[in-house]
């Protein structure tokens, strides 16, 4: 617990370094162009897409017209920028994590490296940056993966509390763990490292999976007022917990010019935290392990006298 509160509060002094600053604004100016220019440009057609196989598949419209049937409102309405939103949302987040990791995380882990253990020695077998980078992007499509199977999950109110921050806890344990280790540590150094301290790894990755979840609580609340303006039959019809859980779970972030913006600077600020504290928690820990496998210093002998 002593490290890992070691690591916490150096990783948020390093946030302010002008440094990690400077190479911030740029994973947030590329995401947050691409949620802009999205709004701009790809909403519209998209939703009129999602509307089409929505209205034109028959299989749909039969459910539909079942729900209708047992006193249910249209839910097509809804339902249709809720897709495009759910679709959205983890594209912005996994976009967001890997500019951070391929952009940001190289710079503060030299940083950190430089300044905190600057004789810390980098092994030749270290995958570097091009094996961090694609481990990074292997472990975003198996976490894109994950959220694809299980989102019809996150209709049910306690689960859309649930697997969300444990899918992005999972996924920046993996990113910035194998990132913070990528330019000093072996491949022996490194699996013995992750497993020795798996336990503080893997509290610490929750945290930060719940941190990302915060900012979806965010775009939830903009979603519940834009839903109740514009689908008020829908809104008044269904309970408030439901509500609440498919619009945490399906709704962030809005296409709105302010909010989104907004979301992708939080999500941006989370993850450049999170690579901060691997790096500070596991370079610490690596220095230790060698320290304390290093061979003693040979006792130099005394000059015999005649």
């Amino acid at each position: 617990m002593r490290d890992m509160l070691d690591a916490s509060w150096r990783a948020a002094a390093y946030c302010w370094h002008p440094l990690a600053l400077l190479w911030g604004l740029l994973p947030l100016a590329l995401a947050g162009g691409g949620v802009f220019g999205f709004e701009r440009i790809g909403w519209e057609p998209a939703l009129a897409t999602v509307k089409g196989v929505l209205e034109h598949n028959e299989l749909l419209g039969a459910l539909f017209e079942w729900l209708q049937d047992l006193g249910a409102p249209d839910l097509r309405p809804l339902l249709a920028p809720m897709l495009v939103l759910a679709l959205i949302v983890p594209v912005v987040v996994l976009a967001t994590l890997l500019l951070v990791t391929w952009l940001l995380s190289p710079s503060m882990v030299r940083l950190v490296a430089r300044r905190r253990f600057p004789d810390l020695r980098a092994d030749p077998g270290a995958p570097g940056g091009w094996g961090a980078s694609a481990w990074a992007l292997l472990c975003a499509l198996a976490a894109a993966a994950a959220l694809v199977v299980g989102m019809p999950l996150w209709l049910l109110p306690p689960l859309v509390l649930v697997l969300p921050p444990l899918v992005w806890g999972w996924l920046c344990y993996r990113v910035f763990a194998f990132e913070a280790l990528a330019w000093h540590a072996g491949t022996a150094e490194r699996r013995y490292l992750l497993h020795r301290h798996r336990w503080a790894l893997r509290l610490a990755a929750l945290l930060f999976g719940i941190l990302c979840a915060l900012p979806m609580l965010l775009g939830a609340v903009g979603a519940l007022g834009t839903a109740g303006t514009m689908h008020e039959g829908l809104h008044e019809s269904l309970p408030r917990s439901l509500q609440l859980a498919l619009l945490a779970a399906l709704a962030p972030p809005l296409p709105t010019s302010l909010l989104a913006p907004l979301l992708v600077w939080l999500y941006t600020i989370v993850f450049a935290f999170a690579t901060l504290w691997f790096t500070h928690f596991l370079l610490a820990a690596l220095e230790r392990l060698r320290r304390d496998l290093a061979p003693p210093a040979p006792e130099t002998e005394s000059p015999s006298t005649p």
